[in-house]
């Protein structure tokens, strides 16, 4: 058996927006709830699991997607057209740029809880 992600779970004040405004950008679809979770599905079957739990303050995470150059294209587009901010870089210094990290190309884009969303056409450390 190889080790593959399943999921994970992400944090959110409202799990239904959240979830919604992700798979929005990424072009997918908010699966039916599990219990208490909310997931939005990728391609490679790896469920990003939202979570909403009052008592605890929600803390920004990273989360990349990685896409292919058409892919890409489409999501800018949504980013835009939705008015939502991006950068070149994780540290937001660069806005309403993109980078070409590694050959390909990447952008770094806030969800409603701060959660640092990162699209990209080339994993890290490709030539």
């Amino acid at each position: 058996m190889t080790v593959q992600l399943n999921h994970t779970i992400v944090h959110a004040t409202d799990k239904r927006a959240s979830a919604e405004f992700l798979a929005h950008i990424l072009g997918l679809e908010v699966a039916p709830p599990f219990g208490p979770f909310l997931p939005v599905v990728t391609d490679n079957e790896v469920a990003l699991d939202y979570y909403e739990n009052p008592d605890r303050p929600v803390t920004g995470q990273h989360y990349a997607f990685l896409v292919s150059e058409e892919e890409f294209d489409a999501m800018m587009a949504r980013i835009r057209a939705a008015g939502v901010p991006y950068y070149a870089d994780p540290s937001h210094a660069e806005p309403g740029r993109t980078n070409t990290y590694f050959g390909g190309r990447g952008a770094y884009f806030d969800d409603p809880d701060g959660h640092n969303m990162e699209i990209m056409t080339r994993p890290y450390g490709s030539r």
